[in-house]
């Protein structure tokens, strides 16, 4: 394993994309620390601090900052991170099965991908203007906007982040032309990492490892939380590794006097096709119930009503119907994007015209019911685990009563976005030295990747 992370350094092309790769993540931190003019960024961290990870508002806070890389807590050029950019990828993605334009775009390739990308890029500057829009009308109402210069400062905010998120996708597309790995996941996964050293200062400002100890950390519940990390962390990359492999023959065919084809190989079907979306897609919906019940508590009819006061118990983070209702979205959005994403009559259509077939089966309308019932099969699996790491953070918090940042980082979303980035990121500098006859990090070349 040395002798791989000195051959890294030793190949000047891979080095090079690994030193800039790095420099451009160190931009992105620096950014973070560049206020917009015009707000009182003293108050909105003590706020932000006070409010905790337990609150609704809090947990809809950790939410965001987890899914874009930006941060709620500083009134900062990056505060709205790369979700505007995520959320217009998302939608061009959605609309490519329903617009006929957009769907002949895909299929053109590489041609098509590029203008798609173009299209991103312009639906992302709206989403940036209308989301920092309501971060300053929210600021404003919390008044930490200095009263002589509001106007000024709700505009000078919205130029700001729209800016710093168009910055954001450039230093993405930079590492993905001039770096190595996916730039914008690697920006999503720095923003995770970054608030790893908070949960073990956590951790470790208030452990104790003496056996009869009081403190909210002690030998047990520290084991607990190391042996923890390891199986999921040991979980989510066999589930992202995992595939189902359809068996693929090829026909053969005869050319003079020679005879070619009839090899055979494999369809490598993903078990958690989705990735993380489903996750994302049922976070962000869960968030809203909480929000709207916090906020309807401070109406007196309301806050005198026991029903009201139950509902909302119920639709708290760690209650069993939220949960639930959780794992239920996870399920629903995971066979959602499927899908959108797996199309098994193009698949078999495509197997069909490269003389390719599946045994014992027909090629064409046989061949993609095939594929559909093994993908609907392997998803339910996929979507299971997806449930689990969704539930676990929630679980551990309630079960061993540590705070919500330190448990997040034992499941969730964020979990497996590391997972699943750290994973493509070994694969693309294992390939690297492979391609120049060296040694990768291990014997069996590494399958993963996050998309």
């Amino acid at each position: 394993m040395l002798g791989t992370f000195i051959n890294i350094f030793k190949v000047a092309d891979l080095r090079n994309k690994i030193l800039f790769t790095l420099a451009l993540l160190c931009i992105y931190r620096v950014g973070f620390f560049i206020p917009v003019p015009g707000f009182d960024a003293a108050a909105i961290t003590q706020a932000a601090e006070e409010r905790g990870s337990d609150t609704p508002m809090g947990r809809a806070a950790e939410y965001m900052q987890m899914f874009t890389g930006g941060t709620l807590s500083k009134s900062s050029l990056f505060s709205l991170g790369i979700m505007p950019y995520i959320s217009a990828s998302i939608i061009l993605m959605l609309l490519g099965e329903v617009l006929p334009a957009l769907r002949k775009l895909k299929q053109e390739g590489a041609a098509g991908h590029k203008k798609i990308q173009e299209y991103t890029r312009y639906l992302t500057v709206p989403l940036c203007v209308i989301q920092a829009y309501m971060f300053m009308k929210m600021f404003a109402v919390e008044n930490y906007i200095y009263a002589d210069m509001k106007f000024q400062a709700i505009v000078m905010g919205i130029v700001g982040m729209t800016a710093g998120t168009l910055f954001l996708m450039w230093l993405g597309e930079q590492i993905d032309e001039y770096g190595i790995g996916n730039g914008i996941s690697l920006i999503i996964m720095a923003g995770i990492l970054s608030r790893m050293p908070m949960a073990v200062w956590e951790v470790l400002q208030n452990a104790d490892w003496r056996m009869n100890s009081d403190a909210q950390y002690g030998p047990g519940k520290i084991l607990i939380l190391l042996g923890a990390f390891v199986f999921v962390i040991a979980g989510a990359i066999l589930i992202t590794q995992g595939q189902r492999r359809i068996p693929i023959q090829q026909a053969k065919q005869m050319r003079g006097h020679r005879m070619y084809g009839g090899q055979r190989h494999y369809l490598p079907l993903r078990v958690n096709h989705g990735g993380v979306m489903p996750i994302i897609f049922a976070s962000s919906l869960m968030m809203f119930p909480s929000i709207i019940f916090d906020q309807l508590k401070g109406i007196e009819i309301f806050a005198k009503s026991d029903l009201f006061a139950q509902v909302a118990q119920a639709f708290g983070p760690m209650a069993f119907t939220y949960n639930l209702i959780f794992v239920i979205m996870i399920f629903l959005f995971a066979y959602f994007w499927t899908t959108v994403q797996f199309q098994p009559k193009d698949m078999a259509k495509n197997l069909r015209d490269r003389g390719s077939f599946i045994p014992g089966l027909r090629p064409g309308h046989r061949t993609a019911e095939y594929l559909e019932t093994v993908m609907i099969r392997i998803t339910f699996f996929g979507a299971s685990f997806l449930a689990f790491i969704a539930v676990v953070p929630s679980l551990v918090s309630q079960l061993i009563g540590v705070p919500f940042m330190v448990a997040s980082f034992l499941g969730g979303t964020g979990l497996l976005i590391v997972v699943s980035v750290s994973l493509d990121l070994v694969q693309r500098i294992e390939a690297n030295l492979i391609m120049r006859n060296y040694e990768g990090f291990s014997d069996s070349r590494i399958k993963g990747a996050f998309r």
